[in-house]
């Protein structure tokens, strides 16, 4: 009897799938998209409609055999591949393949339940063409951008970089972006200004402290301008009062210091509302779970994956945990907002339920995709600590997060009580600020974490936690302390993963399933660095940005790239079409192309003269003179990189003919070697200071595994076989029981060293206090 075949992207969302459509269904994963563009070529046919050239990605074979030979004998074909464009385009790559149009249907799992299984195969659909091309479009658009733009990197900056360089549709509008902030930073001007506060003393002897506010009703404020006009300073000063230095602080201060009665004149109080935030979409969930777990977009994309594909729960068996995590939508079905609803009420009280349910759908919903839900869990039966036991520690807290603030999404705002105090002596006026939680509805179970500001230093300063109970207009006080303090304005903040994130969102740049691919690609090609999370741009970053905006101004901008992603949706929702979009970028973008062309310095062979071009091979892109077959000159990135670098001198002289000595990168890792290589062939490796434990003749060197993976070892190997994976260091232990310790690190910890021989840890001013002792 033939069966209905199953096809997924993953294994482990077809081992998930399989538990729920028994015995009559054949659950077949592709492992991803089995179709691409070329390596080696643009793979796009520009003359003929932007026809793309798709080809079998190497290694799908027997993929592709397999799932063939099941269509054959399969009486129904259901395409389950993920719920988004991506998806929709690997669902066409399959049924090109499979050629069997009339048994083929499209099902959508927005969460691999029983229920949400059983659901989406009780309503199959065609493959959606508008999906497809507008998939199509963004994949050729990128690749037409990236083929082209990129020789220019590489002809102009290729002695930076041994490898070859990359520009791209929106990771370049990306890096545009972090280096605009950068020379705001770089072109800031800090403006020095004052406050004054004071604290005062109640009757009681209860005390608060409160900020100069005004003088002569004007209102004390910072300088508005790091550089004014005369005029414009007299304009500012008659409208308030700037206290732009020390000596305008110190005439102010012994003025107040004078006064001798302090009196409150009013006490103002308001509620304010803190609303919940809505369930989490692609970017909020990425940016949160970076802002509070300190997680890559990469890694959070990775674990929640796995969150929706399903997680082995003991006795429950394989369960999804959440629903499809690439969306833009906060949208909640009505059966899940009657379940949370219930929740909420069971839980923590009716106080904490609104009388309706919360509705965070946008208003502009322009830039939505709205064909699945926000990000929430599955079911509410499967709460935090049930599952807790069956996660490792990074997906529980992830897992975790999704469920506080979807439950946090639907419950009645937190009240929060302000209190003003007016606090005067004649011309002067002092205010104190405090707040207090009156209700604290969806803080009950999700904290609100807000981010700090620019210059939010100084407000925070002057914010009380509590202001004394009791106070009364006309109470008399006490000025206990009065201080003068200064202040600089400060630059822009940098970016950080979570920001740059939210960045693009808010500039309509890039979709739910690229951001993670976005900043991981722009730090993967060296041209941001991260220091303390900041994301700042590298000097080659800083030199490809230069080039790509000097030659491409209108294609490298946010402008443009935010309206391109505006015609790609359109093309999903049916009202464009593949071909119009990509004509409208590409005449543009070919006649910049052929504007700058020969504005680029072309690399001539050294052996003969003739222009060297860039090919593609099995090891990647390579320079190639265009004299072949007379010339067979060719050039790594690597070898042109190398001849534009100065050596690195090691200070010390070559053991063979006395030359001067250099770090060399090798096979193994770094290593010392003569600059009169070749023809002086001395080397030696590198010593970390350590005798080797084992042997106690050689020393202990860092060497490089066949995968890259740096480790430690004997310099007499392969006479002597000690490895560490953690680096000696010249440090003896405190218990004398090694000459060496282990550099470690942990989150918790940080970088400390570990004895091998007894466990001993020290942390880093530990090793300070044994060095100085």
């Amino acid at each position: 009897m033939s069966k209905n075949l199953v096809l997924v992207e993953s294994p482990a969302k077809a081992k998930t799938i399989n538990k729920y459509l028994g015995k009559e269904f054949v659950v077949e994963p592709t492992v991803g998209h089995i179709k691409n563009l070329p390596k080696s070529k643009l793979g796009v046919d520009v003359e003929k409609n932007f026809e793309p050239q798709f080809v079998t990605i190497r290694g799908k074979g027997d993929v592709i055999k397999k799932i063939k030979t099941l269509a054959s004998k399969s009486k129904n074909i259901f395409i389950a591949t993920d719920p988004d464009r991506e998806g929709e385009a690997i669902a066409q790559d399959i049924a090109d393949i499979l050629n069997a149009d009339s048994k083929i249907q499209r099902v959508l799992f927005n969460e691999i339940t029983k229920s949400g299984v059983q659901k989406a195969m009780q309503s199959p659909r065609l493959i959606d063409s508008n999906l497809v091309s507008s998939q199509r479009a963004r994949r050729v658009m990128d690749r037409i951008i990236g083929y082209k733009m990129s020789p220019f990197l590489w002809k102009s900056v290729i002695e930076m970089s041994g490898t070859a360089l990359s520009a791209g549709r929106v990771q370049s509008v990306a890096l545009k972006i972090i280096c605009d902030r950068e020379v705001e930073i770089e072109k800031f001007i800090p403006t020095e200004h004052w406050s004054i506060w004071a604290i005062f003393t109640t009757d009681k002897r209860e005390s608060f402290k409160a900020k100069l506010f005004s003088v002569d009703g004007k209102d004390v404020r910072t300088q508005p301008k790091p550089v004014m006009t005369e005029e414009d300073w007299n304009e500012f000063l008659k409208e308030c009062v700037a206290i732009a230095n020390e000596a305008q602080a110190s005439e102010l201060f012994e003025r107040i210091l004078d006064k001798k009665n302090f009196f409150i004149t009013n006490v103002i109080k308001r509620n304010t509302k803190r609303n919940p935030p809505a369930p989490f979409i692609t970017s909020t969930l990425q940016a949160e779970a970076s802002r509070r777990l300190k997680m890559r977009p990469k890694q959070t994309m990775v674990l929640a994956q796995k969150l929706y594909e399903g997680v082995e729960l003991g006795s429950e068996g394989l369960q999804g945990l959440i629903t499809y995590m690439r969306t833009d939508s906060t949208r909640i079905s009505e059966e899940k907002i009657s379940e949370v609803r219930d929740f909420i009420k069971d839980s923590f009280g009716s106080n904490y339920l609104p009388e309706t349910p919360n509705n965070h759908e946008k208003k502009n919903k322009a830039n939505v995709q709205d064909a699945h839900e926000a990000i929430r869990p599955t079911s509410l039966k499967y709460s935090p600590e049930f599952v807790k036991k069956f996660l490792d520690n990074k997906s529980y807290k992830l897992y975790e997060l999704i469920w506080r603030r979807f439950i946090a999404s639907q419950m009645n705002p937190a009240i929060l009580e302000t209190t003003v105090v007016e606090i005067t002596s004649d011309e002067f006026l002092f205010k104190a600020f405090g707040s207090a939680v009156k209700f604290n509805g969806f803080m009950q179970i999700y904290e609100e974490i807000i981010e700090q500001k620019e210059n939010a230093e100084e407000k925070e300063e002057y914010r009380n936690e509590t202001i004394p109970l009791g106070l009364e207009k006309n109470q008399k006080l006490s000025l206990d302390e009065l201080k003068k303090t200064q202040h600089f304005t400060k630059p822009p903040a940098r970016f950080t993963e979570s920001s740059l994130i939210k960045e693009l969102e808010s500039k309509g740049i890039g979709r739910p399933s690229t951001y993670s691919l976005i900043v991981g690609t722009i730090q993967d090609r060296k041209y941001v660095d991260q220091v303390d999370r900041k994301i700042i741009p590298t000097k080659l970053g800083k030199e490809v940005n230069k080039i790509l905006v000097k030659h491409f101004p209108n294609i490298i901008n946010e402008d443009f790239t935010a309206s391109m992603e505006g015609e790609l949706d359109q093309i999903a929702q049916g009202e464009n079409i593949y071909e119009k979009v990509l004509t409208d970028f590409y005449e543009p973008f070919s006649e910049a192309l052929k504007h700058v062309e020969d504005k680029i310095e072309k690399i001539k062979c050294d052996l003969c003269g003739h222009e060297m071009e860039i090919k593609v091979g099995r090891f990647g892109r390579y320079l190639a003179c265009t004299n072949y077959p007379e010339c067979k000159n060719i050039k790594s990135f690597k070898d042109i990189y190398a001849q534009n670098q100065e050596p690195e001198y090691t200070g010390e002289t070559c053991e063979k003919c006395g030359a001067r000595t250099v770090y060399r990168n090798g096979k193994f890792g770094r290593f010392i070697g003569c600059e009169r290589y070749p023809d002086c062939d001395f080397v030696k490796n590198i010593s970390l200071g350590v005798k080797c434990p084992k042997c106690g003749e050689g020393s202990v060197v860092e060497r490089k595994s066949k995968r890259n993976k740096i480790f430690y070892g004997c310099s007499r190997y392969p006479d002597c076989d000690f490895v560490s994976w953690y680096k000696p260091v010249p440090q003896a232990c405190p218990n004398n029981d090694s000459d060496y310790m282990e550099q470690r690190y942990s989150a918790k910890k940080g970088n400390y060293l570990k004895c091998p021989v007894c466990s001993e840890e020290l942390m880093p001013e530990e090793v300070e206090e044994v060095e100085e002792s």
